[in-house]
């Protein structure tokens, strides 16, 4: 009985398809886990969701110019949301339109014409793995991808998560300090749009928005430390994404979704009994 019960926790591992999952949910958990405490202490989760959203257009755009490959998918997602991004950013910058205005009209534009190119080009199987991601349809191509974009950010953030957080609560300090403020707003902004592309094939571009933005959440109703909410962050991604894996084939039901789902539940567990800012804290 027991040889069985193993043999069944076991059986995800056997399978290569699985395997290449587990890594990348380890990868990709733990990378946007430490990403998401920037998104938080910034408080722009709704921006960042922008972002996700913009990814379609260029993968969309990609498809329309190159045809359907993994690169053109990933490039074309990447110029999209760089676009949209940094695009905000200058708009802001240079008029009176506000970032937040300035990033609503182009993200929802590009997503809209991301929906009207694909279906006239006639794509619609693979949509909904663009739009809510198939972490178990992962090529060693996707994990290489996943893996250089992880080193990249986790290297940068960690090495300038000094002046990045100083930018974060005081800007006009940070300048006065010498800080390059607004170089390090553009490079945050540019090493987010990686982390969500690094994201698509997991869980969409509809979904990347709770992967990036929940791990630390779920930390910030643990502590007041800001270095805690970084690795806090990653470990809490990394550990949910890859439960989610074991969880979906044993319950078979989609991976991507339910790390999302798993991210959430694991929130409202911590919103209910956090010792330091759960309900159950502040009725007692």
């Amino acid at each position: 009985m027991m040889n069985e019960f193993i043999d069944w926790l076991a059986e995800p591992l056997q399978h290569q398809f699985n395997l290449r999952a587990l890594v990348a949910a380890l990868l990709i958990g733990f990378t946007n886990g430490y990403a998401s405490a920037f998104v938080v202490l910034r408080r722009d989760a709704l921006k960042v969701g922008s972002l996700s959203h913009a990814l379609l257009p260029g993968i969309a755009v990609a498809i329309l110019i190159t045809g359907l490959s993994d690169w053109s998918a990933f490039l074309g997602a990447l110029i999209a949301a760089l676009i949209v991004g940094l695009g905000s950013l200058a708009v802001s910058r240079g008029s009176r339109i506000d970032h937040d205005s300035a990033l609503a009209i182009l993200y929802t534009a590009a997503f809209s014409g991301g929906i009207v190119i694909l279906r006239r080009i006639g794509v619609q199987s693979e949509l909904s793995e663009w739009l809510f991601g198939s972490i178990m349809h992962m090529s060693n191509g996707d994990l290489w991808v996943s893996f250089i974009i992880a080193l990249v950010a986790l290297t940068v953030m960690t090495a300038l998560q000094r002046p990045l957080v100083m930018m974060l609560f005081e800007p006009n300090v940070a300048a006065s300090l010498g800080v390059p403020v607004r170089a390090l707003n553009y490079l945050l902004m540019g090493l987010l749009i990686l982390i969500l592309i690094s994201s698509l094939q997991a869980v969409g571009c509809i979904l990347a928005l709770g992967l990036l933005v929940t791990p630390a959440a779920i930390m910030f109703l643990f502590t007041n430390a800001t270095s805690k909410l970084f690795w806090g962050g990653g470990v809490i991604g990394a550990v949910v994404s890859v439960s989610a894996i074991f969880i979906g084939w044993w319950a078979d039901i989609e991976q991507g979704p339910t790390i999302v789902l798993l991210l959430g539940a694991a929130f409202a567990v911590a919103f209910v009994v956090s010792p330091r800012y759960g309900v159950l804290k502040k009725s007692a």
